[in-house]
């Protein structure tokens, strides 16, 4: 049966708080998070602001709702890029991940720093960012679960294992694992899974965020050179055909 349509109430509240989210990025694109402030959002919407507080508990709430967005936002590139990557090797996969994540970043530095920059004093993402983070990173578990890891990344591999052969009560590991490769958490290749997409993830962090920042400017280099040469050593250490 399809869904009941919505109110003209609730409709206006989520045309609303789609408005403050949109005035919010327009502040974090020209000042950081600490230039995101409700007073002015209410101001410049004509709202009062006890009526914005009606939308949004306070910034903490307005973050973490930004947050969520940026990484659902960051997740369905991926999933758009994997898709390309049907019928290719691992390998050749790896690279358009990796460039995707990157190209994302780039077009939405401020929101990429948002969700991977240092957070503000006092705040706390909400639990459920980190299942958001890590349907980001899962395309990479299917690259990396093909793979076959050389010496230098057993030992991690070894400790991904441990971790996955261990996940809680939730299943929260091995049900990333399933949801992306269809693996157990005792399959043998569950373990180079979780090492590539956790060495993966700090490579792109490492050297995405020093891009974004600007950090590389007069160092005679290209940061998508250098990303390329970081992917394809990380590719060598898990023999990615």
């Amino acid at each position: 049966m399809a869904e009941a349509a919505q109110s003209p109430r609730a409709r206006y509240r989520e045309q609303t708080r789609a408005e403050i989210k949109a005035a919010a990025l327009q502040q974090l694109a020209e000042g950081g998070v600490q230039s995101v402030a409700l007073t002015r959002i209410a101001k410049d919407m004509g709202l009062s602001g006890p009526a914005l507080y009606r939308y949004f508990a306070g910034r903490d709430d307005l973050l973490s709702a930004l947050i969520r967005d940026a990484y659902d936002e960051v997740a369905e590139a991926m999933g758009k890029a994997a898709d390309g990557t049907s019928g290719t090797s691992p390998r050749a996969a790896l690279r358009v991940l990796a460039g995707a994540y990157r190209d994302w970043a780039l077009a939405q530095p401020h929101r990429y720093q948002l969700i991977q920059g240092t957070p503000l004093p006092g705040y706390a993402a909400p639990p459920d960012t980190q299942a958001r983070a890590r349907a980001a990173l899962g395309p990479f578990l299917k690259v990396f679960a093909a793979g076959d890891p050389s010496d230098s990344v057993r030992p991690l591999v070894a400790e991904m294992e441990a971790w996955a052969g261990a996940d809680g009560a939730d299943g929260a590991v091995t049900d990333w694992l399933q949801e992306h490769t269809g693996l157990a958490a005792e399959d043998a290749a569950a373990g180079a899974a979780l090492a590539g997409a956790v060495l993966v993830w700090s490579q792109l962090h490492g050297t995405v965020s020093l891009e974004v920042a600007g950090q590389y400017e007069g160092m005679g280099h290209s940061a998508g050179t250098l990303l390329a040469a970081q992917i394809e050593s990380l590719a060598d250490a898990f023999r990615l055909p």
